[in-house]
């Protein structure tokens, strides 16, 4: 039996952030797993960048990047680390996170709790400086303040101060859990917005991919025009999708008042969805990251198969623990080669009618 086997119990019983912060000082003290599936058909080269598999750790796990390592051990490809803001706050008040047991899912209210863009950043620098030759590609997803009145500014900060540090940087614009973030979704404000931070990300003299992570919710209209500004600013990737306040029936009762965003198997056919669409609109020029829902290899397949170049999961490792990282990576290879494919790449939005496309690096 494995330990997370053991301690699994007591984790669901205890408060969800409670275990979470138990979780990461295991994971701090060398208690996590180390598992990695060796498997050429998984390797994937994208952005230039080589990742031993496709499947990520989505962020809001480690959003103080403190177990970047431990998270790789885990048999990861790459790491997702944040959401960061530039000042340290507390986030909203608690309760915040309220599980659904029956159906695999969370509801929270998080609102970006951390210590701030100058611990994060020295966490991350100090895994570079122990990790010259990095097991995977690692990402950090910024965001900003609460109080903040101009969110270029926070989104500024955070391009500038880990631009020499990540390998790509998500703009988290999608968090249902900070008022007013969602509407930097809107044509203009998006375009506005897009147009500064490339800007300041090819003035730092580094390139780290610069991608944004958009909400399940988003209407018919909206999509196409954030896709037409992703084409037509040549961003290096979407990120599909972050958490949705819609409330499905199965929700669990009690939980249908509760406010915040919902994750996991309930979240799972909206972002299928919302990800095949966001490949259809960006004809398959831009890489596409699945998020939300994913727990067996089934579910990662089927966004590698409906247009995602990569996946995360980050609820569905919650209620079933580190080995689903080696059980869906040993799957989805056997289930590459069935399917007649060598490659992750050659799977990408195989469910799809092909787009007359060069293939996105």
């Amino acid at each position: 039996m494995s330990l997370y086997a053991m301690i699994r119990p007591m984790l669901m019983a205890m408060e969800p952030e409670k275990a979470h912060r138990l979780t990461i000082a295991a994971l701090k003290k060398g208690l996590g797993p180390r598992r990695h599936v060796e498997d050429s058909t998984l390797r994937m080269k994208l952005w230039g960048r080589e990742f031993p598999n496709p499947l990520g750790m989505a962020a809001g796990f480690d959003k103080d990047a403190e177990v970047i390592g431990p998270l790789f051990d885990m048999g990861f490809g790459f790491v997702e680390a944040g959401t960061v803001t530039p000042l340290a706050q507390p986030g909203n008040p608690q309760p915040r996170v309220f599980r659904d047991f029956a159906n695999v899912s969370i509801v929270n209210r998080m609102g970006f709790p951390g210590r701030g863009l100058e611990a994060f950043a020295a966490n991350v620098a100090a895994w570079r400086r122990a990790n010259p030759n990095p097991p995977g590609v690692l990402g950090v997803n910024i965001g900003i303040n609460k109080e903040t009145k101009v969110p270029f500014e926070d989104y500024k900060k955070g391009i500038e101060k880990l631009a020499a540090l990540a390998d790509y940087i998500v703009v988290n614009v999608s968090s249902p859990n900070t008022p007013g973030l969602r509407d930097l979704q809107a044509k203009d404000d998006l375009e506005l917005l897009l147009t500064g931070l490339i800007a300041v990300r090819n003035s730092t003299g580094h390139d780290p991919q610069l991608l944004v992570k958009v909400a399940p919710d988003l209407g018919e209209g909206q999509r196409a025009a954030i896709a037409g500004l992703a084409l037509a600013h040549h961003l290096d990737g979407l990120v599909i999708s972050n958490t949705t306040v819609t409330r499905p029936p199965a929700l669990a009762a009690e939980l249908k008042g509760e406010a915040g965003g919902l994750s996991g198997a309930l979240l799972k056919d909206i972002s299928l969805e919302v990800l095949r669409d966001f490949y259809r609109l960006t004809e398959g020029k831009i890489p596409l990251i699945g998020v939300g829902g994913i727990s067996s290899t089934d579910d990662a397949y089927a966004r590698i198969r409906a247009g995602a170049s990569l996946v995360q999961v980050y609820t569905g490792l919650v209620y079933h623990g580190p080995r689903m990282v080696e059980d869906i990576l040993t799957g989805l290879g056997k289930r590459l080669r069935d399917d007649g494919f060598t490659s992750v790449r050659q799977a990408v939005g195989a469910d799809n009618a092909p787009p007359a496309r060069k293939e996105a690096v």
